[in-house]
């Protein structure tokens, strides 16, 4: 199934909501977890963030469309979007390769 379509705000969005230390290794840590997600508590005791600092750097990914939040008893979980990640991949290589130059295939040793 291919990825919804992105169009300039909203990879916009979500590479600022990326460009951040904090909310970096947040998204990175959801992904782990995509499956079940993870308490907002779990988030800030493995990144060692106050809960105000993390409640803030939760909601830029939020706002950003690449996280969703679903409360369960007392608690938040978070999970990444994954639909909107492989949209914004999809979107910063849409145009791979038009001009004929072959080199859109991964690095050798990555991918």
């Amino acid at each position: 199934m291919a990825a919804p379509i992105m169009q300039t705000p909203q990879a916009i969005a979500a590479l600022s909501a990326l460009a951040q230390d904090s909310r970096l290794a947040i998204y990175r840590l959801l992904v782990q977890h995509a499956s079940d997600g993870l308490a907002a508590s779990a988030i800030a005791r493995r990144l060692d963030l106050a809960n105000a600092t993390l409640s803030f750097h939760l909601k830029e990914l939020v706002h950003a469309g690449l996280v969703a939040g679903r409360q369960e008893g007392r608690y938040i979980y978070y999970q990444p979007k994954m639909e909107a990640i492989a949209a914004l991949v999809a979107f910063l290589t849409e145009n791979c390769c038009s001009a004929g130059t072959g080199r859109c295939a991964p690095a050798p040793g990555r991918g």
